[in-house]
């Protein structure tokens, strides 16, 4: 059983920074490949980001690359979101993922995952 809690969001104006964190407990993160996700309203949810299990290899959303990093401390069992350049449009609630043994990551291949986190929410407005 692995726990997950989200945090770091809240409400910031267009062109701001956040950086939304994903806390382990339960289980080794290096277990897990991990993956961000986020639901607006009246929209699908959709993938964000990844991250392998060593933090090898990423991937991101076409609507975010260039503007979101992910990244992982496995020593902390925690993996970051650092959100910048941010548009009204990211606004929604952001969720950690987390899928047992699985090689690799890709936004497809995160879903589903094993565990979801309760997500937080980000607001990007003026």
């Amino acid at each position: 059983q692995l726990q997950l809690v989200e945090s770091g969001g809240g409400l910031v104006q267009p062109g701001g920074s956040l950086r939304l964190s994903c806390a382990a407990s339960g289980n080794t993160m290096d277990y897990y490949a991990i993956a961000w996700f986020r639901q607006a309203p009246g929209k699908e949810r959709e993938g964000v980001s990844c991250i392998s299990r060593s933090g090898g290899s990423t991937n991101y959303a076409d609507s975010v690359k260039g503007r979101f990093t992910i990244s992982r401390d496995n020593a902390k069992n925690t993996v970051y979101l650092q959100m910048n350049s941010l548009k009204p449009e990211d606004t929604a609630v952001y969720y950690c993922a987390a899928a047992f043994l699985r090689p690799g990551c890709t936004i497809a291949t995160m879903y589903p995952p094993n565990y979801w986190g309760q997500g937080t929410q980000v607001t990007v407005s003026s």
